[in-house]
């Protein structure tokens, strides 16, 4: 036992470290951990002998559901409910259309036996959560026209529709007709539905209207949801991921206590499960058997990435009279990495009769999909005129005196400055940033909108990126049913000579207000003053 616990602990701590050299590189850390595994592995420089699919698949897919629970946490609802449309379109109607040109490419071309080629299509269909988030998030990818929200949660919750189409191969593959699938498919639909929004529901009356959670349980009472959710729905036929992926996007838009504490807690649990999953993917891989398959498996991979995945979103995207460098982009970031991985191994676990080695192909799927496409994510941003330096990548902001939502920033105001001599309402600045203080002469300033800037100023500007220096101090108060302020708008509010409004928190976000913000009931106003 001491054995194990001691490989368990080298392999986290080669993990990290490795993570710190793949920020360095700029690659995806993701396949350093898919590294990690096939060094300790039977074809690795240590050579640890393993090929149990069965406790792999049930490691990876507890795993799993803590990611897409999360996914589905951290994925506020878009404002733009066309956005909201076009993502729960692409995450169903496109994950299908996806598999289908795949199964059609493998069955025709590859000459791949059709229940075979079933699997591969419905296995690889959908996007990784796991890579696009990462790859966004620590590239603080920011993006035009809502794009990020939109792969976020399209990448989220397309899993579930890709588990779905595999579970459907797997009935195909063992009875080998069409006459059970009707049933397959309305029980995973159907109970996948209900389970995840009644457990929701459930636990937000907990959370609301009992004292039942201390402080300090809620963490374990939302993994205890999170583990009911997938395994009521997955014992009766419902489809799990489904299930526990609608009971996070329920919860994490709501107003719940505590869902700091909730984010940081469940960022730590989906670090661990990606850090397993990927370890575990590279450790059941056997590399000397790649080279029997590498040829149909980059066939796929270029067919996938080039014409499946692009055709779907065309399919999907043009109808919004998308914009072709929005489509290019989110035809390139269709990433492939864990999920497809997961549901390969379930695949092998519970069948013994593949004539082709279906984990291997989708392992180099995935593999060239995360290395090559992830890595190259942020260039083809660049090169399609999609970045867009005003806007946020992150859906939920961190505790502002902790990871700062609200930001400071301080420039110096000198001769050549463009907004020397300007006044304050004169100056363009994003909808994320606003100037909340100038330094003159020793003398500090809160700025208002005729205030003029003058050679040498100090203006220290509020944003949603950057830490917050230690001398400024933020307070707040809330806003109830009987403040003077409710369904005010700031511009014709009196404030006090030296205060200033820095940040608005409301239910699930925050953001930094401009004088015709209305400030409504429950809102938590964040304010410094001198």
């Amino acid at each position: 036992m001491s054995i194990i616990m001691l490989f368990c602990g080298v392999v986290i701590l080669s993990c990290i470290i490795t993570n710190k050299f793949s920020n360095k590189l700029g690659m995806p850390a993701l396949v350093f951990f898919m590294f990690l595994g096939i060094l300790f592995g039977s074809d690795g420089i240590f050579k640890i002998s393993f090929d149990d699919y069965d406790l792999t698949s049930k490691l990876c897919s507890i795993g799993l559901l803590f990611i897409i629970f999360y996914g589905g946490f951290c994925t506020k609802k878009p404002q733009d409910n066309k956005v909201t449309i076009q993502a729960i379109l692409l995450s169903s109607l496109g994950t299908i259309l996806t598999a289908t040109f795949c199964i059609i490419f493998c069955y025709f071309v590859l000459k791949i036996p059709f229940n075979e080629s079933f699997l591969i299509g419905a296995i690889i269909s959908s996007t990784d959560a796991a890579s696009v988030f990462s790859i966004l998030r620590s590239k603080r990818l920011n993006l035009k026209y809502n794009t990020a929200p939109l792969l976020e949660m399209e990448s989220g919750s397309n899993d579930p529709f890709a588990y779905m189409l595999t579970v459907l191969g797997l009935v195909l593959l063992q009875n080998g007709n069409l006459a059970g699938l009707s049933l397959v498919l309305f029980k995973q639909i159907v109970f996948g539905i209900f389970f995840g929004v009644i457990i929701a529901w459930l636990s937000m009356y907990v959370f609301k209207k009992t004292k039942l959670l201390s402080e300090g349980t809620d963490t374990i009472f939302m993994v205890a949801i999170a583990l009911l959710s997938f395994s009521l729905a997955d014992t009766t036929g419902g489809n799990g991921y489904l299930s526990v992926y609608i009971t996070g996007i329920i919860l994490g838009n709501s107003a719940i206590k505590n869902k700091i504490n909730l984010i940081y807690f469940f960022d730590g649990i989906t670090a661990l499960s990606q850090v397993v999953i990927f370890f575990l993917i590279g450790f059941l891989s056997f590399p000397n058997k790649i080279p029997e398959i590498i040829v149909p498996a980059v066939l796929i991979t270029a067919f996938l990435s080039f014409v499946a995945r692009p055709l779907a979103v065309c399919a999907i995207m043009l109808p919004f009279k998308a914009k072709w460098n929005q489509i290019r982009f989110i035809s390139w970031a269709g990433l492939r990495g864990a999920a497809s991985i997961v549901f390969a191994i379930m695949v092998v676990a519970e069948s013994n009769s593949l004539k082709y080695d279906i984990f291997h192909i989708v392992f180099v799927t995935a593999f060239l999909s995360v290395i090559i496409q992830g890595t190259m994510l942020p260039i083809v941003a660049k090169k399609d005129s999609m970045t867009d330096c005003f806007s946020d990548v992150r859906k939920t902001f961190n505790d502002y005196q902790q990871e700062s939502a609200i930001a400071l920033n301080k420039i110096l105001i000198k001769d050549s400055h463009p907004w020397k001599g300007c006044p304050i309402k004169d100056i363009s600045l994003s909808n994320n940033a606003l100037i909340l203080l100038i330094e003159r002469d020793g003398k500090k300033i809160v700025p208002k909108g005729k205030t003029v800037l003058k050679e040498n100023d100090e203006v220290l500007i509020g944003t949603t990126f950057v830490k917050a220096q230690n001398d400024i101090k933020l307070n707040e108060t809330y806003i109830d049913k009987n403040h003077e302020w409710i369904n005010k708008k700031i511009n014709t509010i009196t404030f006090p000579q030296n205060f200033l409004i820095a940040l608005i928190k409301r239910e699930t976000e925050s953001f930094v207000p401009h004088g015709k913000s209305e400030i409504k009931e429950g809102d938590t106003i964040v304010f410094y003053e001198i």
